[in-house]
């Protein structure tokens, strides 16, 4: 039988908006809402401001003399870059392999307290890891469905935390603690932002409040989400990083401590890095009237030279736009022009340097 799919605390609210449901991660989640749809809600981001439910992302903490450094023994970044009231992008990757378990943004609160937010399928498993490895001063907790978090994102998106009464004039990748709410200025979608870490049980006020200020944002689902991140050529975990795609392969060797003693995978990366990885995470942008979707194969004449990891139409640059695992053997400098096998058709595309879109994050 299938596992019944967890819902957000803020449902509800969705089903009264008319939002359109799809499973993702194990969870309900709204795709788009009933008089938006993604084109809209695409350009409410990138022109004023949406708010997404992205409860289901994964949250954990990490607690005990010692608990940043412990993370920082397991994890790939390195929070000794930063402070407490910091987050940092980081990765969960396989011991032996290097593979990408999972990419996860981690909060800073102190010495002895760090915060996760894992990817929502993949909470358990990062956790069952970590307290596989904590020491009996350390302790992991799963608290997946505890908190609800809200991502306001847009050029318009600081009035509308501000009408909350909630600081906003911290810095890109921190966050400020009010009561029992994180407020970060973090996303995922390429615009100034921020994202709310809400306990359940406040889910609902938080949300009524955003949507009564004077912002006007809104609703946006996962949808537009997709398309944002893309236009960024953000990773997404399950597609772009994997546990068979390493960091040194999807490009975020930016975010490996490559001088700290310990890390998991930190061997198999560092022995990849020095060799050369066999392929390599590159843009794609359509020269015709072509879509890249995942599993695509790009060719260069008869050749297979890689497959397409992510794709999606640009609502914002009106083509058709993509990430792919290119073999860094066919040597395909930026510019470069391949063929996407587009269902049978053979769709020009040109290998470039993502973004697509200048980022508007700080």
């Amino acid at each position: 039988m299938t596992a019944e799919l967890r819902r957000s605390p803020l449902h509800e609210r969705h089903a009264a908006l008319g939002a359109k449901f799809a499973a993702f991660g194990g969870w309900d989640m709204p795709l788009e809402y009933a008089g938006g749809g993604v084109l809209r809600e695409h350009a409410a981001v990138r022109e004023a401001v949406g708010v997404f439910d992205v409860s289901h992302l994964g949250k954990a903490r990490v607690t005990g003399s010692g608990a940043a450094d412990f993370v920082n023994s397991c994890l790939t970044n390195d929070l000794g870059r930063i402070g407490p009231g910091r987050a940092q992008y980081t990765l969960c990757c396989d011991e032996a392999t290097g593979g990408t378990i999972d990419d996860i943004i981690a909060y800073l609160h102190a010495d002895d307290h760090v915060f996760l937010i894992p990817n929502a399928a993949n909470t358990a498993e990062v956790v069952r890891r970590l307290q596989a490895a904590a020491p009996p001063s350390i302790t992991v907790t799963n608290e997946h469905e505890g908190y609800a978090v809200l991502a306001v994102q847009g050029p318009h998106s600081t009035e509308a935390v501000a009408a909350l009464g909630l600081p906003t004039d911290h810095d890109y990748m921190s966050f400020a603690t009010v009561d029992d709410l994180v407020v970060c200025r973090t996303g995922y979608t390429g615009e100034h932002g921020y994202e709310l870490v809400v306990p359940a049980a406040r889910a609902v006020e938080v949300w009524d409040r955003l949507f009564a200020g004077s912002a006007e944002p809104r609703p946006c689902g996962l949808g537009a989400r997709d398309t944002l991140r893309t236009e960024m050529g953000y990773a997404l975990h399950g597609q772009d990083l994997t546990p068979d795609i390493t960091p040194v392969q999807g490009r975020v060797g930016w975010a490996v401590g490559w001088s700290k003693p310990a890390f998991w995978g930190r061997e198999a990366l560092l022995a990849e890095k020095a060799a050369g990885p066999r392929r390599t995470l590159r843009g794609l942008e359509a020269l015709d009237r072509g879509i890249p979707r995942a599993h695509m194969r790009v060719l260069v004449g008869d050749d297979e030279v890689g497959e397409v990891t992510s794709g999606t139409f640009s609502p914002t640059r009106k083509l058709g736009v993509g990430l792919a695992l290119l073999d860094t053997a066919a040597d395909l400098a930026d510019g470069a022009e391949v063929e996407v096998d587009v269902r049978g058709r053979r769709s020009k595309m040109r290998v470039v340097k993502p973004p697509f879109v200048k980022p508007q994050v700080r």
